[in-house]
């Protein structure tokens, strides 16, 4: 490559993570989700805990997974992050109209 083909851009080192937050954030999903099957398993919750426990864990499961599997925590990921939560505004405000649909 010659000079004239170099990009302007700085020449800036990426840091590399290794394997071990990858290590941890897998065995933090096999919890979250043991803790799912237990609270399910369990059976002497109520109806109610038992809903919003199942979906609190399912977004922290799912904020684990954006942010090192999909690299969200790094930076210039602006566009995709203001993406997701969008595409999540959207998708709660259909459910809503669904079942205020349904049960109406």
């Amino acid at each position: 490559m010659s000079s004239e083909q170099q990009s302007s851009a700085p020449n800036v080192r990426h840091r590399v993570e290794g394997p071990k937050n990858h290590y941890i954030t897998y065995l933090v999903s096999i919890l979250l989700t043991m803790f799912a099957f237990a609270a399910v398993i369990y059976g002497g919750l109520s109806k109610a805990f038992l809903v919003s426990f199942l979906i609190l864990l399912a977004i922290v499961q799912a904020v684990f997974q954006l942010a090192v599997w999909m690299h969200m925590k790094d930076k210039d990921h602006t566009f995709p992050i203001i993406g997701i939560i969008f595409g999540a505004i959207f998708g709660m405000c259909g459910v809503v109209a669904a079942l205020f649909w349904i049960w109406w």
